[in-house]
């Protein structure tokens, strides 16, 4: 039984995901912002309880793939998706679902790349599918689901943004992952201001608060990264 339980937990990850889509295209940006922080929490723990377990396998691996691409590629597009359709770019709209096919481009790219071991190449999945949901849920909060209430300039901005985060998801960009070898100051400092500020800004700004820290986290991965090139 004992190995089936990793993917199970990842299937539970695809439904999360699926759930999220339905309510992302229904318009409730705050619902499926909630689904897929659910499938992130199940993506945490099928690695994990696959090497606790010891029943790590190739199939394994292949489906938490395919449930990544739905939950943190097309449940954060359909949320974009749903936002510009009530505004004048609705036909605008459809472009949303170009980060979907990012999304499995970088996952695709990751399972291939050795150098990812301790650290990212590109924008995570998750971390971009968290930066959307949030912003679109701030967003939904500003305009009460009216259509064409948000200046022109927000979504053209938005486009912008989306256009900017499917770059980052298969950049050449080395960005620090959150992973432990002690828990010493030294060696980690990098990590633990950045958990310290991540619980400020989202204490301070609320659901927005997730973006700013997602923007955050590529941001002072460029500046730690030309520090030590400059070292």
């Amino acid at each position: 039984m004992k190995k089936h339980i990793p993917n199970t937990i990842t299937c539970c990850n695809l439904v999360s995901g699926c759930i999220a889509t339905v309510f992302a295209l229904k318009g409730s940006a705050e619902m499926a912002l909630l689904w897929i922080v659910i499938g992130a929490v199940f993506d945490f723990f099928d690695g994990m309880s696959a090497r606790l377990l010891g029943v790590s396998s190739p199939i394994g691996k292949e489906l938490d793939s395919l449930a990544d691409v739905v939950t943190f590629g097309v449940a954060p597009s359909a949320i974009v998706f749903a936002f510009l359709n009530t505004s004048h770019l609705s036909s605008l709209s459809y472009v949303a679902f170009v980060m979907a096919a990012f999304s499995a481009l970088r996952l695709a790219k990751f399972n291939l790349d050795e150098r990812q071991t301790t650290s990212f190449i590109g924008l995570p999945t998750p971390a971009n599918a968290l930066f959307w949901g949030s912003l679109i849920t701030w967003l939904h909060s500003q305009t009460m689901f009216e259509p064409y209430r948000l200046p022109s300039y927000i979504y053209y901005g938005v486009v912008l943004m989306l256009l900017v985060s499917c770059y980052l998801l298969v950049a050449e960009l080395p960005l620090f992952a959150l992973k432990f070898k002690h828990w010493g100051w030294k060696g980690n400092e990098v990590k633990y201001v950045f958990l310290a500020t991540s619980a400020l800004l989202i204490g301070v700004l609320g659901i927005i608060g997730i973006a700013a820290v997602i923007a955050w986290y590529v941001v002072l991965s460029v500046a730690t990264n030309r520090r030590q090139s400059l070292t």
